[in-house]
């Protein structure tokens, strides 16, 4: 950066040049393995993640290695098996850096520092079933990460839905900005929910299922074929994703 505004203030390019080569500076290169999107936070309000789970565990070492010599936040990877994440432990013994692995999730967080900081909000998150926990996991670490705190009710599905009510009461006290609502099977809940609350619903079908409903496809159709307003969809055990645009709620609405 600095090198750019130099050439900038000494007339050797333009400021058009200038912005396209900070431009480019966004963008890390690791050899030529990946290239790391170092100013995405900045752009969008949440630091790129690293999917772990088709990653050569050699690359997954060179991308750490390199982004952890950067001046970077947190490291995410998400979708990383408790194998590799004890085969990582072996290879980063310094305590230079904070390890912190949800095993349910899959998801570690690498950092340089622990920063204590109030939550900006709350953020609800529902299961049907306590087979869907492990996604609803994976939105509740993004969740934190991103600086809100999470509200957590885990399988009050339909099958038995006088759990579900006074859940949702509990939610709508703690004040909640969103509620991620994750479902398998039938994928019935987040109608359900979006049917009693006033605050954006966010649908996250799981693969939970048998026969048709195997894969998680029946539940993302029943969803996005809701008759309640007010939801949102995002893929198949997308947890990550639907952290994200929680966070994004929340920030967009002040």
């Amino acid at each position: 950066m600095k090198d750019i505004l130099e050439r900038l203030v000494n007339r050797e390019i333009n400021i058009d040049d200038a912005e396209r080569l900070i431009n480019a500076d966004k963008i890390l290169e690791f050899d030529e393995i990946a290239k790391f999107d170092a100013k995405r936070k900045d752009r969008t309000g949440f630091p790129e993640a690293v999917f772990a789970q088709s990653k050569a565990f050699e690359d997954l070492l060179l991308i750490i290695d390199k982004y952890m010599d950067s001046d970077n936040d947190n490291l995410i990877l998400t979708r990383l098996s408790n194998e590799r994440y004890e085969m990582l432990l072996d290879e980063f013994d310094d305590d230079a850096f904070i390890f912190e692995y949800n095993k349910r999730a899959q998801i570690l967080i690498i950092k340089k520092e622990i920063v204590d900081r109030e939550p900006i909000a709350k953020i609800g998150i529902m299961t049907a079933g306590t087979s869907d926990i492990n996604i609803a996991e994976e939105a509740r670490v993004i969740v934190e990460e991103g600086g809100c705190e999470a509200v957590t009710s885990y399988d009050v599905g339909v099958a038995g839905i006088h759990r579900l009510f006074p859940q949702i009461a509990r939610m709508v006290e703690e004040d909640v900005r969103a509620i991620i609502v994750c479902a398998g099977m039938e994928g019935a809940l987040p109608s359900v929910v979006a049917g009693l609350v006033d605050i954006p619903v966010i649908a996250v079908p799981t693969s939970v299922g048998y026969g048709v409903g195997e894969g998680g496809r029946v539940a993302l159709d029943s969803m996005l074929q809701s008759c309640a307003p007010g939801i949102a969809v995002v893929n198949i055990d997308n947890g990550f994703g639907a952290g994200v645009f929680a966070l994004t709620i929340v920030r967009s609405s002040g």
